[in-house]
């Protein structure tokens, strides 16, 4: 396999804490199995036209847990986010992640949202609008009419139970 180039701020994106070749298109987040609103996120991501599949992308997620709040660790010298995971697409740009429904910190008016990042294969990694929920109080109309003016209404999740657990789609579309 090449050797991709990386800037040194790459390298402070999470992305890049866990080995290319351990990723699978599912994982679970810590605590999953714990959590009351357990979520099944998942989607495709699709090459910039907005149709092809995109194989072998990887896309990472960080977010707080039910109560708004980032857990954080320690690992050596390391402080990371607990509730992380990461994905790499499968031959169809497919991904699901194990979840639940994080928190919004109501002390500093924080929606309800999970941090994503995408990396392409000899790209740099970027990071993406977060991810909203339907329900949050906090998302008002105000909020969502300025989302709908800059056109992106698909970063709000609208979950549905399907067979006791909370389900939501979200595709993506990398940039050209």
């Amino acid at each position: 396999m090449a050797q991709e180039s990386h800037t040194n701020s790459d390298f402070k994106l999470p992305i890049y804490d866990r080995a290319e070749d351990q990723l699978r298109n599912t994982d679970t987040i810590p605590d999953f199995r714990s959590k009351t609103n357990q979520l099944k996120l998942t989607g495709v991501i699709y090459q910039s036209d907005g149709v092809t599949p995109a194989k072998d992308v990887i896309l990472y997620i960080e977010q707080p847990d039910e109560d708004g709040d980032f857990e954080l660790r320690n690992k050596g010298d390391a402080r990371y986010v607990l509730h992380r995971s990461w994905v790499k697409t499968d031959a169809d740009g497919r991904y699901t992640f194990y979840t639940f429904v994080p928190g919004g910190d109501r002390r500093f008016n924080q929606l309800q949202q999970v941090h994503p990042i995408v990396k392409e294969a000899s790209k740099q990694a970027y990071v993406l609008e977060t991810f909203l929920f339907d329900e949050d109080p906090l998302l008002t109309k105000t909020c969502r009419k300025r989302m709908a003016k800059k056109g992106d209404p698909t970063r709000i999740l609208t979950p549905k139970e399907v067979d006791g657990m909370l389900v939501a789609e979200r595709n993506i579309v990398l940039k050209s």
